[in-house]
């Protein structure tokens, strides 16, 4: 029965009509606060959400599902290992060899040190790369045609083979390279278990490839990488015809990565107390960027979770206000025999009426603005970024945390206040 009363004297202070009051405004300002707030809270949450997505994708497009690498040196051969049934594992839709390597490219008189990558005719069913290309098409090995000159009785090649690069973008243009350009790129690396050479053609070894295109995918990729034809890397590298630097593995829509990760290592390292290889899934692949991530997230939780508090602060003002103001209606309650303890109840929950009334109003408007956002893409990013509008990602989590973090700070601030008064 008291708390019964002690409700419905809430409900009447927080719903009055017939008196408008500078602390009646001074609650509708607390509840404005806290539906702001929770608004800013889901609304900054869910951008981030959608840059991390957008990042992650990116880095996707790059890095494999899982990657296998030696666990000591650099490179092995496909020969010592069961190369067949690492293709038949459960889960495991494409294998892709690669070679990674260091290199020095010049073009004209501009030069840049690359990490040249070469791939086989599996990479593009593992990565996104061929649908990412800015200029030029996915063509890393070419054969052309040769035509006789006249009058000439030799036998020649039928065909001669014409490798082609693919560049990011940073490196391509600090190149100086043009779209219609058919001047190749000099693609020079060091030249194993050998002395330092006294010139350049004793030090390395060099290829000629033309430029095939420029991707745009992370900056800290397009500032570094060049794709190249895996046979071509070899013939660079010194490599025998099976010998690679790592191995890329896609998977299949509905496999689980942890469990084919498991049996990739079960499969390449079997029984040895040494493993041979390591394989490592995205997040492994890019520690530092998804520590930096998470570090980021949570110092924005807790950055906007100072705002919530700021905000209960005139949470605070108004219950204080409202308990002076309401001397009289305690004196006739008293009257009718309700204690101390009933009395701070009805301010308890006129407090957490204010509160609950402006987190639902925050988080509805907190989905409306992100909703509208998802749709018609309202604030842009500009032209030379990779989406023309801020992305946007809501979670379910995040409204659940949102709830729980404005309820629990008000709740606190309205025990504080109510317990501070003289009632």
């Amino acid at each position: 029965m008291i708390s019964s009363l002690s409700l419905f004297v809430a409900r009447r202070y927080f719903f009055s009509r017939k008196q408008k009051t500078v602390i009646n405004v001074i609650s509708w300002i607390s509840l404005v606060g806290i539906a702001v707030s929770t608004t800013a809270l889901i609304v900054v949450l869910s951008v981030y959400n959608g840059i991390g997505l957008l990042t992650q994708g990116l880095f996707n497009s790059f890095d494999p599902p899982l990657l296998v690498q030696p666990a000591k040196g650099k490179t092995f051969h496909t020969a010592d290992i069961d190369y067949a049934a690492l293709q038949q594992l459960p889960g495991v839709a494409a294998v892709s060899q690669l070679v990674e390597e260091n290199a020095w490219i010049t073009y004209r008189h501009n030069e840049a040190i690359v990490s040249l990558r070469g791939v086989d005719a599996q990479y593009p069913l593992i990565t996104g790369l061929d649908t990412l290309l800015y200029e030029g098409v996915y063509l890393l090995r070419e054969e052309v045609p040769i035509a006789p000159p006249e009058g000439y009785d030799d036998d020649l090649p039928p065909a001669t083979t014409v490798q082609r690069v693919l560049l990011g973008a940073e490196v391509y243009y600090n190149l100086g390279i043009r779209e219609a350009s058919n001047l190749p790129l000099a693609i020079r690396i060091p030249k194993r278990g050998t002395a330092l050479g006294m010139t350049v053609d004793e030090a390395f070894n060099t290829g000629y490839a033309l430029p095939g295109g420029n991707f745009y995918i992370q900056q800290d990729i397009d500032n570094r990488y060049v794709v190249a034809d895996i046979d071509f890397t070899r013939d660079l590298n010194g490599y025998s015809g099976d010998e690679c630097t790592a191995l890329a593995i896609a998977l299949q829509p509905h496999a689980r990565p942890e469990r084919v990760k498991q049996q990739v290592r079960s499969l390449l390292n079997g029984n040895d107390s040494t493993a041979r290889f390591t394989v490592k899934d995205r997040f492994e692949q890019q520690p530092v960027y998804y520590k930096v991530f998470r570090s980021e997230r949570l110092g924005i939780y807790l950055i906007l979770a100072l705002i919530v508090l700021i905000s209960t602060l005139n949470l605070v003002a108004s219950l204080t206000l409202l308990i002076l103001d309401k001397r009289k209606d305690i004196a006739t309650l008293r009257s009718l025999g309700l204690r101390s303890t009933d009395l701070r109840r009805i301010f308890r929950i006129e407090g957490v009426l204010i509160t609950s009334v402006g987190v639902v109003v925050g988080l509805f408007l907190g989905f409306v603005i992100c909703f509208l956002q998802q749709q018609f893409g309202i604030v842009k990013m500009g032209d030379n970024f990779v989406v023309s509008a801020f992305p946007v990602a809501m979670r379910l989590s995040d409204f659940l945390t949102t709830f729980l973090l404005v309820m629990g700070l008000s709740s606190l601030a309205v025990l504080f206040s109510v317990r501070k008064s003289k009632i």
